[in-house]
């Protein structure tokens, strides 16, 4: 994995729950406690500008959400790669209808997916271990 020079910054405005924060431009996901301090932060990767195997934009939509389902080391796609399903999905947490963060052992340094914010397998189960469950805010930045 390579070193990405980007850092978050140490504070934030509290908000009273946890916050996990991905940059799409940066390549990067921050984790900021209920009080509004950086506690983790790591190499991230989004959705691709246009997936050819579905002809259209993948890219991750930017907003505000909130984790609402999670899965452990062996949840796996349904839908990707397409004709194949079962893509693994280690430590996935679920923010927006399909989209999901989770583990990859394939974290580019770009946007590679088909919309999940992908990070490496052991950061996905820190934060699935110690950080998100659900109802973690979920802040996706703009492109």
């Amino acid at each position: 994995m390579e070193l990405r020079s980007y850092r978050f910054p140490q504070t934030r405005e509290a908000n009273g729950r946890n916050t996990f924060i991905f940059d799409p431009k940066h390549l990067m996901w921050g984790a900021y406690d209920a009080n509004g301090q950086l506690v983790n932060q790591g190499a991230a990767s989004g959705g691709k500008g246009y997936c050819a195997d579905i002809g259209r934009s993948c890219r991750t939509p930017s907003g505000s959400y909130a984790v609402y389902r999670k899965g452990g080391a062996g949840c796996k796609s349904t839908k990707y790669p397409v004709g194949k399903g079962g893509a693994p999905m280690p430590y996935c947490m679920f923010f927006n209808g399909g989209y999901a963060v989770h583990g990859s052992p394939h974290v580019p340094g770009y946007n590679a997916s088909h919309g999940c914010i992908r990070v490496p397998p052991s950061d996905a189960a820190w934060l699935s271990q110690n950080f998100m469950s659900n109802g973690t805010k979920v802040i996706v930045k703009s492109y």
